[in-house]
């Protein structure tokens, strides 16, 4: 929009008009509508980010959950890609066990005994129930909290970026972390995460999005079929709990080669547990830019998603604990109906020494970012 005039108080006038108009339409495509009240009485926010392709991610500020995915197929016909619930109360209800579109932290997935010593303190954390460790940063960790929400102008697209601050003793955790965690849906059809955080005092911090994908189409049955590509060349060993060892196993010649793509569910009773939940290492170290850690391919309908992250190591998660639920639309969700990519440092690093250290400390920013990358084929 220009505004022309030759009076110089009327060009002041038409200026400022001019960037008003401009921030509104850098805003336009993400809207923000209610989403209902927790049990607790606070109310929750449904922010929707919409491309000019027709790409739609929707975020909720209780814990940061992707509720909707919406991607086009290789004939361009959208479809929800994103396992969740069309109601708070569903997700208060459920997702404290299956972790629907989450934000998890502050350290995701497992720490062994909930509990670990740093700076010769030790520090004991709640246990998931019925286990002997603790998941997802515990049982209010970052996905079961109201998030502070902002939209903000970003040239790469709509883009919202969600605050809390978890104080110092959260969850057993040491230190005030100031975190802040960002959602672009850019123009290249892509979904960027990006994860900032600061502390007080020294502190675990390992945070990732446990979104569910269907690339066929939430609730349209399993990802039996999805063909996975992962370039890694090892992944963790793990004990009765699914917890590391601390031992790198070699992919090849076993169910978790996926370095030249195989079909998911083809290799399943090859797996004690009878599906993935499993770290596959992707770097000794963080990288200094993200690159290549996975891509899926659902052959029906030719939806390709790459994942693109600076982080050292992935979970692969089948679904294959999640029990028989009621999804959006009233589409029944059961195990493998969906898979997790959770883009990560190494669970239990806190007992590790030689997995990539997960310690922040006071003066340094953790800064972590995920790419996930839509295409057809």
């Amino acid at each position: 929009m220009i505004l022309k005039t030759k009076n110089p108080l009327m060009k002041r006038h038409c200026l400022l008009l001019t960037l008003l108009f401009l921030s509104v339409d850098a805003f336009a495509d993400v809207r923000k509508d209610a989403f209902g009240n927790t049990r607790e009485g606070q109310s929750v926010e449904c922010y929707t980010l919409k491309n000019k392709h027709g790409l739609v991610a929707k975020v909720i500020t209780l814990g940061g959950i992707i509720t909707e995915l919406h991607v086009p197929d290789r004939i361009g016909k959208n479809a929800d890609i994103a396992l969740g619930f069309d109601t708070l109360a569903d997700y208060e209800e459920h997702n404290g066990g299956v972790y629907f579109g989450c934000i998890t932290g502050r350290v995701a997935n497992r720490i062994a005994g909930g509990k670990f010593e740093l700076d010769g303190k030790s520090y004991h954390l709640d246990l998931h129930p019925k286990t002997r460790f603790h998941l997802h940063g515990g049982l209010k960790g970052f996905s079961k909290v109201i998030w502070k929400a902002e939209v903000i102008n970003d040239a790469r697209g709509p883009a919202l970026r969600l605050s809390y601050l978890s104080k110092d003793g959260d969850q057993g955790f040491p230190g005030n972390l100031n975190t802040h965690v960002t959602y672009v849906l850019t123009e290249q059809n892509a979904l960027v995460i990006e994860y900032k955080a600061t502390t007080d005092k020294a502190t675990p911090i390992n945070l990732t999005n446990h979104t569910y994908f269907n690339l066929a189409g939430a609730g349209t049955g399993t990802v039996l079929d999805h063909r996975l590509t992962l370039p890694a060349q090892h992944y963790l060993e793990t004990d009765a709990d699914v917890v590391p060892t601390g031992k790198l196993l070699s992919v090849a010649g076993t169910a978790f080669d996926f370095t030249k793509g195989e079909v998911i569910g083809s290799r399943f009773n090859q797996i004690a547990i009878g599906g993935y939940d499993h770290a596959f290492v992707l770097s000794d170290v963080p990288l200094a830019q993200p690159a290549l850690a996975a891509e899926v391919h659902e052959p029906q309908s030719g939806r390709v998603m790459q994942i693109l992250t600076d982080q050292p190591g992935i979970q692969l998660y089948t679904a294959t604990y999640t029990p028989s639920l009621k999804g959006k639309g009233g589409k029944g969700y059961d195990r493998f109906h969906g898979l997790c990519l959770e883009t990560q440092h190494h669970p239990d690093s806190v007992h590790h020494a030689t997995f990539p250290n997960t310690i922040l400390h006071p003066g340094e920013i953790y800064r972590t970012t995920t790419i996930h990358q839509f295409t057809t084929r």
